[in-house]
């Protein structure tokens, strides 16, 4: 957190029973007052002084100078303060013998002023100062009618333009310094931020490969593990079996690939390549092996042409969008034909569409999550493109409702990342 600067650093004044309260002054402007009056008590005890022609005694010159280093004291809580009381006790002191203090302790002032008061005051603080300086420069050559005028021009540019311009430098630098803090801290809250939606969407990605990848080979095994209890043929106890060995060595090699990618590195794991609506017909088989005992059938339509041809990102989709698909048709469908279609238009979009009977049952086959929808309709959305499912009118000659679940996905460059 950035430290307060100017108009930040004056704290409000409490009020308590309508009194206002001054702020404290903080200790090392207290030191600084301290050793300014010593210092100019100092120069009056060796008889320095601004200027000699005064009807007054020369310790009256301790008084404009006691008067503006209490006023110094409160130089960065109440900074434009201080500088009207800098500017009175100067004015008092011309009618003394003058104490080079109090001129010393007024270059403090308008330091101050520009440093910690209002913007308003540091932006005219240093343009006035040059303005009186250049009036009151003016005023000694008319009057002296000699090279002394401009010395005199001089010593007022010290007094005024050079604190006002040295605060204004400061102040400059310590604001650009808080931006350039205020800048780090926002591109470091930026760069947390980004770490987190990064991890949160890997975290997504994985749940929708481990579902998807998973979900189909333990269906299977709960389906076929189900009727596996219910039959006493041993010939057909022995098939099922085998297919639930089967769907239990292709899940392990699943989780093996997965857990391949988690390990960032590891030597002793050989990455596998990502699977392709190339295999659609294998994953096909394998759910009619799946579904069979469950009264299902299933029929591939690829009507596929020469089109665009589809990204890394696109064909993993489509094939997981597949697979999940026609394991939820395992789990939830009625007896019936379960129908993959899949269309290529001219621009390269590609159409998946899986229907499956839909109506009577009560209850799936399987138990399920309910987070495989979920998962395709985020793939769909990573890729830009549109997806719909759910249960519709039946064709002619067909059940009477059908479950229909259709995604069209746009062509995607190579490069974009994938769900």
């Amino acid at each position: 957190m950035r430290a307060p600067r100017g108009d930040e650093a004056r704290p409000a004044w409490p009020c308590v029973d309508g009194r206002v309260n001054l702020p404290r002054p903080p200790r090392h402007d207290v030191y600084l007052a301290v050793a300014a009056f010593l210092g100019g008590v100092l120069l009056g005890a060796l008889g320095l002084s601004t200027h000699q022609d005064s009807p007054l005694p020369a310790w009256a010159a301790l008084v404009p100078l006691a008067v503006i280093c209490a006023a110094q004291t409160f130089r960065r809580s109440l900074p434009m303060a201080f500088l009207l009381v800098g500017t009175v006790t100067v004015a008092a002191d011309l009618v003394t013998v003058g104490n080079p203090g109090t001129v010393l302790v007024f270059t403090d002032a308008v330091y101050a002023a520009v440093l910690y008061g209002p913007p308003r005051a540091a932006r005219r603080i240093p343009v006035l100062s040059v303005l009186f300086t250049v009036a009151a420069t003016t005023g000694f050559v008319l009057w002296t009618r000699s090279a002394e005028g401009l010395l005199l021009g001089m010593l007022v540019g010290l007094v005024t333009i050079a604190p006002a311009t040295t605060g204004a430098i400061v102040r400059n630098h310590r604001e650009a310094a808080d931006t350039a803090l205020l800048r780090a801290e926002q591109t470091a809250l930026l760069a947390e931020m980004d770490q987190v939606q990064a991890v949160t969407a890997e975290r997504n990605r994985m749940a929708r490969e481990l579902h998807d990848v998973v979900a189909n080979h333990l269906t299977a095994i709960a389906i076929h593990s189900t009727a596996a209890l219910s039959l006493n043929d041993p010939a057909t106890t022995r098939k099922v079996l085998e297919t639930i060995r089967e769907n239990s060595v292709a899940g392990l090699a699943e989780m093996r690939r997965l857990i391949g990618l988690l390990r960032d590195g590891a030597d002793d794991l050989v990455p596998t390549a990502a699977p392709t609506l190339a295999g659609v017909e294998q994953l096909v088989e394998r759910a009619r092996a799946n579904g069979a005992g469950s009264g299902l059938t299933f029929a591939l339509d690829d009507r596929r042409e020469d089109g665009a041809p589809l990204s890394v990102p696109a064909d993993l989709a489509a094939y997981r969008i597949v697979q999940e698909s026609l394991t939820n048709a395992v789990k939830h469908a009625d007896p019936g034909e379960v129908r993959i279609a899949l269309a290529q238009a001219q621009d390269g979009a590609l159409t998946v569409s899986v229907t499956s009977a839909y109506g009577s049952r009560s209850s799936p086959r399987a138990p399920g999550s309910g987070s495989g929808l979920t998962g395709i309709r985020e793939r769909v959305a990573l890729l830009g493109g549109e997806v719909s499912a759910g249960p519709e009118p039946g064709p002619p000659g067909g059940p009477a409702r059908i479950w229909r679940v259709r995604a069209v996905l746009p062509v995607q460059n190579d490069k974009e990342p994938s769900g």
